[in-house]
C-alpha cells in the first residue's frame, strides 16, 4: 500500500474515492457517501494478471476530471475495502479530489500498478454484470448525464462486452430496471462496442 498515507496527521478522517463499482452504494455500506470530482486522473478499462476480465482503474492524466463517490472509511479500518479491491495499490489523492467537505479528510484512491497490468494481445472482456452495476451508480447519483459523462471519460471500450445478464458472473451484480438497461445498452451501441454471448 502506498506509505504516502501514513503521512498525513492522525486527525485527518479517513475516506476512499470511488469512480466505478463504488459509486453504485448497493455494493457496499460506507457511511457519509456523497459526490465528489477526481482531477488529473482519468478512468480506463485495465487487464491484469489476477482478473480474467477487464476492470476499471484510475490513471494519472494531466486536464482530466472524473465524477466520482466519497466515502467514510470507519475506524481507519482498510481491511475489508483492500479485500475487495485486491487487484489494486492504495494510493493517496487527497489533494486531487474536490468535495464539500469542510472538516480534515484524507481521501485514497484504487489503482492497479504497472507490475500488476498485462498487455494480453487479445483485451480481456468487459463484465456486462459488472457495467451494469457501475452504471446503475452514477445514474442514480449524477443522473443521465453522469452516465453520459462516465463512457466519455473511460478508454478501453475496444474490449469485447460479455453479455452475462442471464447468468451475472459479477459477485455484486444488481438487478437493474428497464430504463437502467436500456439506458446501458444505448451507450454500448452508440460506442459500437462489440457484444458476445457465453460460450
Amino acid at each position: 500500500m502506498d506509505q504516502r498515507l501514513a503521512r498525513h496527521a492522525p486527525m485527518s478522517t479517513p475516506y476512499f474515492f470511488g469512480y466505478g463499482s463504488l459509486v453504485n452504494t448497493r455494493t457496499h455500506d460506507y457511511a457519509d457517501a456523497q459526490p465528489a470530482q477526481l482531477l488529473g486522473w482519468k478512468r480506463a478499462w485495465v487487464a491484469t494478471d489476477l482478473r480474467p476480465f477487464a476492470f476499471l482503474s484510475a490513471e494519472p492524466e494531466l486536464n482530466s476530471v472524473i465524477d466520482g463517490l466519497i466515502a467514510h472509511v470507519p475506524g481507519n479500518d482498510w481491511a475489508a475495502l483492500d479485500q475487495r479491491e485486491f487487484a489494486y495499490d492504495r494510493m493517496d489523492a487527497s489533494a486531487d479530489v474536490t468535495h464539500a467537505k469542510s472538516d480534515p479528510i484524507r481521501i485514497a484512491v484504487y489503482s492497479v500498478s504497472n507490475e500488476r497490468r498485462v498487455r494480453a494481445e487479445t483485451p480481456p472482456r468487459i463484465l456486462l454484470s459488472y457495467l451494469d452495476v457501475v452504471v446503475q451508480g452514477y445514474l442514480r447519483v449524477f443522473g443521465r448525464q453522469g452516465v453520459a459523462d462516465f463512457f466519455a471519460t473511460t478508454d478501453g471500450w475496444s474490449a469485447e462486452v460479455l453479455d452475462d445478464r442471464a447468468a451475472p458472473i459479477y459477485p455484486r451484480h444488481q438487478r437493474l430496471s428497464d430504463e437502467e438497461t436500456s439506458l446501458v445498452d444505448h451507450h454500448l451501441a452508440a460506442l459500437e462496442a462489440t457484444r458476445v454471448q457465453p460460450s
